[in-house]
């Protein structure tokens, strides 16, 4: 069936998103005509204000609309540990779990030789520049458990080493509430590398 071009350019758009398929985007296209205009006109705003004023915090590289973002200006965070991911998503995640409060850095990325992705692609340059001062004592790395997550920790504590920085990388394993009978072999190793004392 032949549709409308307005209709078929947002399904083409919702289609470009991540996760969303022909079906989705055809019911998200149909659920956006049927939205109030006004309701349509705040969601276009929205993400066309978000598209020009984010930027990236001129310390961490996080996704801020100012020079440098809230945990950067925070005074009350500690300043001599920097957890480095891949994602501003896994700054959300971390600060969820309100366990954390030292600082951050993000790559924007892993290293993945598949998809053309190297070490000059990922914000690496501004992390080493962040460990000159002397004043970082340990940095987590908390890349995905995956393997352009684990090649990119490997690069990363092998270019820090010279720095004296005590290197550390979050525990993978099961899932609380997992069975281990359904857990891959991977996981499961992980999770008995990453065994603790009781």
């Amino acid at each position: 069936m032949n549709l409308p071009e307005p209709i078929s350019k947002m399904i083409d758009g919702f289609m470009r998103l991540p996760g969303i398929g022909p079906k989705t985007a055809q019911r998200l296209a149909f659920f956006v005509l049927g939205m109030e205009e006004e309701d349509v006109i705040d969601l276009a705003k929205a993400l066309v204000r978000a598209k020009r004023d984010l930027k990236r915090c001129q310390v961490c590289r996080n996704i801020t609309d100012q020079e440098v973002c809230a945990v950067c200006r925070d005074k009350n965070r500690d300043d001599s540990i920097i957890c480095v991911v891949q994602d501003p998503r896994d700054v959300i995640a971390m600060e969820r779990t309100r366990e954390y409060n030292g600082r951050y850095h993000v790559l924007h990325g892993a290293i993945s030789p598949m998809e053309g992705i190297g070490p000059d692609e990922l914000d690496i340059p501004d992390l080493l520049k962040r460990l000159e001062d002397e004043t970082v004592k340990e940095l987590i790395l908390a890349t995905n458990p995956n393997i352009e997550g684990e090649a990119t920790a490997m690069y990363l504590q092998r270019l820090v080493k010279p720095f004296g920085i005590r290197v550390t990388r979050i525990a993978h394993g099961l899932p609380v509430g997992g069975d281990l009978e359904y857990a891959d072999e991977v996981t499961l190793s992980k999770a008995l590398e990453g065994r603790r004392e009781l």
